[in-house]
């Protein structure tokens, strides 16, 4: 049994060590907002946080999280930047297709968190590991910037 803490929940999986965080979240909790994609943690759309940071879930063993706090899409609207970026998101239209949304505010969120007013170099470095097939870079760009003067 392995013990976590989910968007504030403590919660007890009976899985093994080494599965990825990802199916612990989508097929044995049922928090279907943080998706699949590539499967070895190049494009993103698996993104969640642990203690406030971006970390791809699809490569990342259960057992490996720990004590820290375990952030998903479900639950980012609660925290002060990720309610910005989720209105930015939707002021601007950012969503497209929808498939890499969920870890693309999930990143953005951490930026914000840890650097309030992001230069374009502060975004782009924290957005390159989050793949966008639709190609809306510009305005995941511009939503980034107006959840920042929120």
């Amino acid at each position: 049994m392995i013990a976590l803490n989910v968007n504030g929940q403590d919660r007890n999986v009976d899985v093994p060590d080494d599965m990825p965080l990802l199916w612990v979240l989508r097929d044995v909790i049922g928090l279907t907002g943080t998706k699949f994609g590539c499967g070895i943690a190049q494009c993103g759309a698996c993104t969640v946080q642990l203690d406030g940071q971006p970390v791809r879930s699809c490569v990342l063993p259960v057992a490996s999280v720990g004590s820290r706090h375990v952030t998903t899409v479900e639950a980012i609207g609660a925290t002060p930047s990720g309610k910005k970026v989720q209105q930015a998101w939707l002021d601007l239209e950012v969503i497209q297709c929808g498939y890499c949304q969920s870890g693309q505010i999930m990143s953005a969120s951490a930026l914000l968190d840890r650097t309030p007013d992001p230069s374009d170099s502060d975004i782009d470095a924290a957005m390159s590991g989050n793949i966008c097939r639709c190609g809306t870079y510009t305005r995941i760009r511009a939503a980034i910037k107006q959840a920042a003067k929120a």
